[in-house]
This record gives C-alpha cells, sequence and structure tokens, in this order.
C-alpha cells in the first residue's frame, strides 16, 4: 500500500511508502487513499494525536504526481485535482486534535502544502530535508493550498521568497523562519516525537509551541496592508525582471497571493485552483514539465547493456592544467568528497589554480552555503605539484591544459604509467579525444570528461567516448559525473562534439548577420527576446573570442567549409579584441558597458535584416546541425540534443529545447525556410541535411522519429 495507518497507545500513525518507487507522491489514487483513512478515522478517547511520516529514505512526500499534471489538457480538469488535494489537506487542518507531520527527507510541493496543513512539523538533522514548493519552476503555481497557508505560517515576505523562487530550504532555514517547529536528530527521532506528543495531547485544539516573531519595519511589512502593499509592487518589479515575460507563474502566484492574503479558506482556495489550472494546460508549463522529465532521465542515466560494469569508485583524482578550468575541477572534486592533485609547469600557476578554487569556496561562505571552517577543509583536499607525484594513487587524471592537440598527445603518452590505474580523461572541448588516445599506451582507459565553465555553476558536463573506450572506463565516469551532481550526456567523438558544434554556428550566423549591417546590441536584443539568456555578442566577449575562433577553426577543418569563421570574427581576434578577459571586444568593459566603436567601424551598413529573419537564421542553423548529428550518430536522440543545449548553453526552457521547438514550429516550414536562405546565400551552410529533408518526406517530428 501506499499509505496505511496505524494505532499505537494514543498515537495514530500514517505512514507514506509507495511500493516499488524511491519516492512518494500524491496520485490521485494515494490521495484517495489517504482520504479514506480521514475519513474512517474516529476520534476516540484513545487517539489523541495523528502523526504524518515517509517510511523512504530521505523522502517525506516528493509532491504531486507530475505525470498526471502533465497529462491535464483542460482547465476544468486541471481545477478538479488541484480540489481534490485541497479537500484532503483541509480534512488534516481540521481534525479536532494536534496533528504532526515528521520531515526527515525532501518534502516539495505538494509534500509541503500536506505539512502545511499539519499544526505541527518536525524535522530531522539530515541533509537531505528540503522543504520548499518549486511549482513556479515547472510553469504553474502551487495547487494544494501552498499559496494560502504558507503566507499566514510564516509571514508574506519569507512565503514570497519561498513561491516565486521555487527554491526549498533545508532544515535549519525552515526552523529559523518558522516552517518547521522542532530540529530532531535522527537517531532519537521516535523518543523524541513522543515527548512532543505528549507536550501537546493536553491541548487538542490550539498550538503551544510559538514560531518565531517579527518586530519593527519587518512586522509592519507583513502585517499592515500598506506595508504589505509595498511588499507585493516589490515582489512583481523582482518577478517581472526575472521573468523576461517568458514566465508567467511567479506573476499569478505572486496575483494570487495577493487576492486570497485577507479571504476566508473556502474563496482563498478557489482562487489558487483556478490559477493551476489556468497554467497547467499551457504549452509553456508542458514544455517546462518536458524539460524536467529530461533533467531527471540524464540524472540517472545508464548505458544499455552495461548495466552489470559495477564502476570503479573515484577516491582521488588529478588534474593537469591549473588554469581557470583546472581550478574549477579541482574544487569540484574537493567539494565532492574527492582528493585533488593539482600538476602544472610552475608554482605560479598552480597558486593561480589554488586561488581559482578558493575564491569559489570564498563565495560559498560569503552566500552562508558553506561556514569558513568547511571551506579550510575542502581547500586542504587540493594539492599542487610541479611533476607526476602522488598520480600513482589517482582513480582518475583529468586533462585541463590549453587546446593544443600536441601537448595533449604528449601528456597522455607521459601519464599512463605514472596514473597506472585512473582512468584518463580530457576537458577538450572540442580536439579529437581519439587522436588524443593513439598517443596513449592503453586508450582503453582515455575518454573525454568535458565541463563547462564555470565550472562550479554549469550543470552539464559532456562524455566522449571513441571506439576504443572500454565498458568499464565509461560506466565509471558516467557514475562519477554523477557524483559530481553533473547532468551527463554521452557523445561519440567528433568535432566540437554536441553543444559546441551547434552552439558555434549560432554564433558565427550573429557575426555575418553583423556583417550585413546588423548592430551588435540589436542582435543581441533579438536572441534575448527569443529566451536566450544572454545575445550571441555578449556570449562571445564572456567566453574569449580567441577562444571561439579557435573552435570555429577546427570545426571548418573537420566539417567543412560551412564553419568558416564570419571575417569579423577573425578581425577582432587579429585586433587582440578578446571580449572581457581583455577588456575589450564587441563591447567596452568598464564600470559600464557600451559598444565598441572599433568593431562597429569594422563592418559596413549594407542592409538591415528583420528581427524574423535574424532569429531564424540564427536558430534553423542550430536546428539543421543538430540533425547532422543526428544523422551521423554523434547522440543517440532528440533528448540528448535539447538537454544538451538547455543545459549547456541555457537555450529557453519554455521552448522545450531546440529540437522541441523545432517540433513546433513543424519541420516543413524549417526545410522551406533553410531552402529560401540556401538559395540566397549559396554557400552550403544553409544547405538541409539528409535527416532534416527524410523528417519532411515522411512527415514526421524529429521526437515522433525517435520514438
Amino acid at each position: 500500500m501506499s499509505v496505511y495507518y496505524k494505532e499505537e497507545g494514543n498515537i495514530g500513525t500514517i505512514t507514506f511508502d509507495a511500493p516499488d518507487s524511491k519516492v512518494n507522491v500524491l496520485s490521485s489514487p494515494v490521495i484517495a487513499a489517504f482520504e479514506k483513512i480521514l475519513d474512517e478515522f474516529k476520534n476516540t478517547s484513545a487517539i489523541k494525536a495523528v502523526v504524518i511520516q515517509s517510511a523512504k529514505n530521505g523522502i517525506f512526500i516528493a509532491g504531486a504526481d507530475i505525470k498526471e499534471i502533465e497529462n491535464i489538457t483542460a482547465v476544468s480538469d486541471g481545477k478538479a485535482k488541484s480540489q481534490a488535494g485541497q479537500r484532503v489537506l483541509n480534512k488534516i487542518e481540521d481534525l479536532p486534535l494536534p496533528t504532526v507531520a515528521v520531515i526527515d527527507g525532501a518534502a516539495l510541493g505538494g509534500g509541503c502544502e500536506l505539512a502545511l496543513a499539519c499544526r505541527y512539523r518536525v524535522a530531522t538533522f539530515n541533509d537531505k530535508v528540503r522543504i520548499g514548493l518549486p511549482e513556479v519552476n515547472l510553469g504553474f503555481v502551487p495547487g494544494f493550498g501552498g499559496t494560502y497557508r504558507l503566507p499566514r505560517l510564516i509571514g508574506l515576505q519569507a512565503a514570497l521568497k519561498l513561491i516565486l523562487s521555487g527554491n526549498p530550504v533545508n532544515a535549519n532555514a525552515a526552523l529559523k523562519m518558522g516552517l518547521v517547529d522542532r530540529l530532531y536528530p535522527q537517531a532519537a527521532l521516535i523518543e523524541r516525537i513522543k515527548e512532543l506528543i505528549a507536550e501537546i495531547i493536553p491541548y487538542p485544539r490550539q498550538r503551544i509551541i510559538r514560531r518565531p516573531s517579527k518586530k519593527g519595519f519587518d512586522a509592519f511589512l507583513d502585517r499592515n496592508p500598506f506595508g504589505q502593499n509595498l511588499v507585493f509592487k516589490k515582489s512583481l518589479e523582482e518577478v517581472n525582471k526575472a521573468a523576461k515575460g517568458f514566465y508567467p507563474a511567479p506573476v499569478k502566484a505572486l496575483e494570487t497571493i495577493r487576492k486570497t492574503l485577507r479571504l476566508e479558506r473556502e474563496h482563498g482556495l478557489d482562487i489558487e485552483s483556478t490559477a493551476f489550472a489556468q497554467l497547467a494546460v499551457t504549452p509553456l508549463s508542458k514544455n517546462l514539465l518536458k524539460v524536467f522529465f529530461l533533467s531527471e532521465k540524464f540524472k540517472k542515466l545508464t548505458v544499455p547493456g552495461l548495466e552489470n560494469i559495477q564502476p570503479v569508485p573515484m577516491r582521488k583524482g588529478a588534474v593537469i592544467g591549473a588554469g581557470i578550468m583546472g581550478g574549477g575541477i579541482a574544487q569540484l572534486l574537493s567539494n565532492r568528497g574527492v582528493w585533488v592533485r593539482v600538476k602544472d609547469i610552475n608554482l605560479d600557476a598552480i597558486a593561480k589554480g589554488l586561488k581559482a578554487a578558493d575564491d569559489v569556496y570564498k563565495q560559498m561562505v560569503r552566500r552562508r552555503r558553506m561556514k569558513p571552517h568547511e571551506r579550510n577543509a575542502k581547500m586542504a583536499m587540493i594539492s599542487g605539484t610541479l611533476d607526476y607525484s602522488g598520480f600513482q594513487n589517482a582513480d582518475m587524471v583529468i586533462e585541463a591544459v590549453v587546446e593544443d592537440m600536441d601537448i595533449k598527445k604528449k601528456i597522455f603518452a607521459e601519464i599512463g604509467d605514472k596514473a597506472p590505474r585512473a582512468v584518463l580523461a580530457t576537458n577538450t572541448s572540442s580536439l579529437s579525444v581519439t587522436e588524443m588516445a593513439k598517443a596513449a599506451k592503453d586508450p582503453s582507459r582515455v575518454i573525454g570528461f568535458h565541463f563547462f565553465n564555470p565550472v562550479h555553476r554549469m550543470p552539464l558536463i559532456e562524455i566522449i567516448t571513441t571506439a576504443r573506450t572500454s565498458p568499464q572506463t565509461l560506466v565509471s565516469t558516467l557514475e562519477f559525473a554523477k557524483r559530481l551532481g553533473k547532468v551527463p550526456i554521452i557523445v561519440k567523438d567528433g568535432p566540437g562534439f554536441l553543444v559546441n558544434r551547434i552552439l558555434l554556428g549560432y554564433i558565427n550566423e550573429a557575426g555575418r548577420l553583423l556583417q550585413e549591417g546588423g548592430s551588435i546590441e540589436h542582435l543581441d536584443k533579438v536572441a534575448v527576446d527569443f529566451g536566450m539568456p544572454m545575445g550571441p555578442f555578449t556570449l562571445s566577449d564572456e567566453v574569449g573570442l580567441d577562444v571561439g575562433v579557435k573552435v570555429l577553426h577546427i570545426l571548418e577543418a573537420g566539417l567543412g567549409p560551412r564553419f568558416k569563421a564570419a571575417p569579423v570574427l577573425d578581425q577582432v581576434v587579429e585586433k587582440k579584441l578578446l571580449g572581457k578577459k581583455s577588456g575589450k571586444g564587441f563591447y567596452i568593459h568598464g564600470t559600464t558597458r557600451t559598444i565598441n566603436p572599433q568593431v562597429a567601424g569594422m563592418v559596413k551598413s549594407n542592409e538591415k535584416v528583420s528581427d524574423q529573419e535574424a532569429i531564424d537564421r540564427m536558430v534553423y542553423i542550430m536546428v539543421n546541425e543538430a540533425a547532422m548529428i543526428l544523422q551521423e550518430g554523434i547522440v543517440d536522440g532528440p533528448d540528448t540534443v535539447d538537454i544538451g543545449m538547455i543545459m549547456g548553453t541555457g537555450f529557453p526552457p519554455f521552448r522545450g529545447g531546440l529540437l522541441r521547438y523545432a517540433d513546433s514550429i513543424g519541420v516543413d516550414n524549417i526545410v522551406k525556410t533553410l531552402e529560401a536562405f540556401e538559395d540566397r546565400f549559396k554557400d552550403g551552410r544553409f544547405k538541409p541535411c539528409a535527416y532534416i529533408l527524410d523528417l519532411k518526406k515522411q512527415g514526421k517530428k524529429f521526437y515522433a522519429a525517435s520514438n
């Protein structure tokens, strides 16, 4: 059973334990079973309190059943599902005796809302405790009473912060804000719960544990109507700035809380259920749910046929190259409990790499995500060396030197004997892993392990295999990527792999649009208005123009003239306008950012293209390249392309991914537009590939073709 009830002495306990699942979710059958227990519950003199708990390790309740929400197609259905959950939680809230939610893990979405309906909430000193309402990140608002109960429990400002961000809080933060009443150690949890029950039983109809009280201006903002209006106004400004008009859920959540803050429960919950239903049926919400499912799939990625191979535990690692990437990789490894040896050619380089790692830890301390002594302990796990001493103990060696094939091959020729049992990984962003493996004494141990910059923030990692990479190497590397908290994708070796190969086409096309008379600022705006996190020229300045142009040259050599760099890109690099790191690129980077007139002077103002043509050219060239990647078997399906582009480049999640977006436009329409561009430019870069032409011929979509 997913939920069951038992009595022990004067305590009734309701336990959630979904069979054959690591998590509990509030699906319709579970809600119905839970309601049946509540309806049959008799408040006899024997039962004085009810405890609601989970039998799962590290999970209270993960939320509502997301698959059910994905299947909602009518507003009326969405409202009915929301009201069903609200009705059951109201029954908990209305019980004439104390109720206690015991949170020993994640209480998210509907799980958090269930806890809010209880009179008391306790959590444990468990790192897995996370409490929050992440619904806005899936394109809808909480639907089981969260927008109504949370502001009344912890105050308006704290509730808005939790609901509008969708970010959960840990146990300590939850206690501080009054979201939970007590924190207990796991080892003594049962005894402490019994003590709490004994404390609260004499007061069956009232709370006796005081919540943290607010004073001064915070109290005014939370409780006074004028103060509340100030909070709503400021929150709306912040939400609009963050959502950029693309994500309606935070705005709708704010509107819902504002409407219901002074209403009685029945009316307030009705407004909430309507808001939930209106958003749950939108294409945007469906896309965000698909992205969520993709993310969950790749976080648990396995290799078909290799499930029985046991990964080698990675306890000690080594990094060759102490630059920004090397330092970032060392920080990530040490933060995940891996001892790290960092090698470079001189002490200054090693010092810079250690500083890069320490800068990340200092930032974590400033943001109160880590205590100073924890930072010191993590940094103590990183050591530097000018030779290969210590490498004999490494389980993985990660090469992170400059993008020079000769240097990398020299390293792989040396490293095999120095680290005799290690996986030999390269962090190259575009060079051939197969070519590097030729220099290694044991090519079966060589694999690509491509992190994205900044390492501690970018969630994606590309795992690049060669024909010689052994199953053991692949499985061990894949499991290590998961341990590092990354979303892994498996890519066969090829120029630029997946993400950079697609992304560089987009940046190069922006350069050609600039060459034709577009403006830097306007083309950046067109991309941002489409939903990209930043425009192509801002991105180029951030990454470094020399880096991007070098990859373009590698792609041109490996894939042909369609990757020939736009002249303006070569010109800015020749003039040492390398972007943010040199102070000048497409923009001048100072106290304020301005357009660089040197670049503007390199291009002639010939003809202006429409915003629609600009975005079509930049995006459709990526779609065509992604189709070629599928055609070549570099990745195994459109879902890998989409998660790679979302996690690796920030392609707008609300569009569902690059190829999900292409499906929404229609393959026919994209082919027609590509052919029109090819007829106009006649240089091959827009020529539809065989894969996309075949989709058109068969009347299929990218996703339909892969099923």
